[in-house]
């Protein structure tokens, strides 16, 4: 049985399309397997994911609303008129925002940002900072990661002689905002093929843009032209943080933005290396989402974002080295707040009758912290593998976070519900929204219906796809270099998952927090083989398992090993 509870599925890769993609693009057979279990069969694309070149990514005017945007921005920036960068308080918004301010700077714009308080403003837009905008003579508005579901406020915005350039990502609603320009590839009309982009990843493309109609003005004579790449760093950052899909442009940001994270002169992307635990070692998308973006996101998730951008556009050391510190200790606040929230609802799970059986969980508290219930509903998501909303209750409304499962369209879902919510916005995997607490049963009824409806019992296993079967005596250092010519690895691009054959457990032990270490093999290969999280298989753990894994190259202390990194476990009965 798996340890996890897990379906093991190994993808039927077609043998034929394999070998002659192998053939054609001169790669080995196991590569080639690899791309194809990826759904990547044409030899041009399958260059084009090896080797992905700044070159292909796609002109930015095939946005709509683009060029639009553009020279309004451009306007405002020979009238010296105020602008103000308005971000959302997640990674994606901060990096975005931080991003946006740093190349308007260096255009001599007149340009502040503002990220809103999570606790007392919420999400997107608000009339309150409008209002403020307008006494302090801020002309034009540019939104960063949110404003899309802002239609009631751009339009309150120009009431009040303030224009707003969206840029977003999220789901369009039936609504649009009547900006003056409206710039996200999911809407209707738009011709830019890639629809997932992350907010900083249009917030990118507009500063692409920019330079180009900048260039065509004649901006840059005497100046020097701006080196884009010196931004990629803070694109990999939201971008990874975001859990986009990691294909086409967001894997040209991320895999050449790794290099530049690792070389960043940026007083804050060094300070918060450091204090995560990441000088020093190479960069990763599992580094970026374990150690650095929790630490970016916890300002946000506490109350305001604006030390996040303010560590990430400084360029005093000591100003980034004692923001970096106290994200840090915010961080770890944050996590003791957020487990306390998983072991709650967990226990509200399990101790109410029925509850069990549901095909989706919308949970209430007026103890939990609105901006921590986000990761505690996608951990409890992850756990049973079901849609999951988590709502913080503040009177007689509620806040709420919406996690979900790949089968799953949470936005999708959510929209059947609209005429419970007061607000809702976001995508297919996470969402948020504003309830009246009098509508939360109603919600869960309707929710859990809608799910039934549309999945099987099946859908609700959680699946473990799995690219091949692996002899040990084939894992190699060789070979791991090979398959890390599909790095980064992410949402979209899963690491590569191994199947063992039948093996020997010949030692095992706890180590850390709940995670299982093990010495396992067969016919003289052995293999140190670590399961996060996977203590509590231990106790009951048979002598002979089939292991789930990804090999890995193991740094320490400046000593290279091979190590099994183990994603599930199948004990065989003897």
């Amino acid at each position: 049985m798996s340890f996890l509870q897990k379906r093991w599925t190994v993808l039927p890769a077609s043998q034929d399309l394999a070998s002659e993609l192998a053939r054609e693009i001169r790669i080995s057979p196991l590569l080639s397997k690899l791309l194809v279990n990826r759904t990547i069969t044409e030899p041009e694309s399958a260059q084009r994911f090896l080797s992905s070149s700044l070159q292909d990514l796609r002109p930015p005017f095939l946005m709509k609303g683009m060029t639009g945007g553009c020279l309004r921005i451009i306007e405002a920036i020979k009238r010296r008129e105020k602008i103000c960068v308005f971000g959302d308080y997640d990674v994606d918004g901060i990096t975005g925002t931080a991003l946006l301010k740093l190349f308007l700077d260096s255009l001599g714009a007149n340009v502040s940002f503002y990220i809103p308080n999570r606790l007392t403003e919420g999400y997107g837009l608000n009339i309150p900072a409008l209002d403020k905008f307008r006494a302090q003579g801020i002309s034009l508005i540019i939104t960063v990661d949110c404003g899309i579901s802002n239609a009631e406020e751009v339009s309150f915005a120009r009431s009040r002689g303030i224009d707003v350039v969206v840029t977003d990502h999220h789901e369009v609603p039936e609504r649009i905002p009547e900006a003056c320009a409206v710039i996200n590839p999911k809407q209707k009309g738009c011709e830019f093929p890639f629809k997932h982009l992350a907010g900083v990843g249009v917030a990118f493309y507009l500063v692409i843009a920019l330079r180009m109609m900048l260039r065509d003005k004649g901006f840059w004579e005497g100046r020097d032209y701006p080196n884009l790449r010196e931004y990629l760093d803070l694109v990999t950052l939201g971008t990874v943080a975001d859990i986009v899909p990691l294909l086409e442009e967001n894997r040209i940001f991320v895999k050449h933005g790794l290099e530049v994270l690792c070389r960043s002169t940026k007083p804050g992307i060094i300070a918060i290396r450091r204090v995560g635990g990441g000088d020093g070692i190479p960069m990763t998308s599992d580094l970026i989402a374990y150690r650095l973006a929790p630490r970016i996101n916890a300002a946000g998730r506490m109350g305001s974002g604006e030390k996040g951008v303010i560590l990430l556009t400084t360029s005093d050391q000591t100003e980034a080295d004692a923001i970096a510190s106290e994200l840090d200790r915010e961080n770890s606040k944050r996590q003791q707040i957020e487990e306390t929230i998983f072991k709650e609802a967990c226990g509200l799970i399990e101790s109410t009758e029925g509850w069990l059986r549901q095909m989706a969980f919308v949970l209430e508290s007026p103890a939990w912290h609105p901006g921590v219930i986000g990761i505690g509903a996608s951990r409890i998501a992850d756990r049973y593998y079901r849609p999951t909303i988590l709502i913080s209750l503040d009177g007689d409304i509620g806040h709420g976070s919406a996690r979900s499962i790949d089968e799953f369209h949470i936005y999708d879902g959510l929209r059947h519900c609209e005429g419970l919510l007061k607000r809702f916005g976001g995508h297919k995997a996470a969402a948020g929204l504003t309830i009246a607490r009098d509508n939360i049963t109603q919600l869960r009824k309707k929710l859990n219906s809608l799910v039934e409806n549309t999945l099987s019992p099946e859908d609700i296993v959680p699946k473990l796809r799995i690219d091949t079967q692996l002899d040990f005596s084939g894992i190699t250092e060789s070979f791991i270099q090979e398959i890390e010519a599909l790095a980064p690895f992410g949402a979209g691009n899963p690491e590569p998952l191994f199947v063992s054959d039948v093996v020997s457990v010949s030692g095992s032990r706890m180590v850390g927090k709940n995670h299982l270490k093990l010495w396992i093999g067969g016919d003289g290969t052995y293999f140190d083989a670590i399961g996060f999280g996977m203590g509590d298989a231990l106790p009951s753990l048979p002598t002979q398992i089939r292991v789930a894994f990804v090999p890995e190259i193991n740094v320490w202390q400046g000593t290279k090993r091979l190590q099994l990194k183990m994603k599930d476990i199948d004990g065989i009965d003897t």
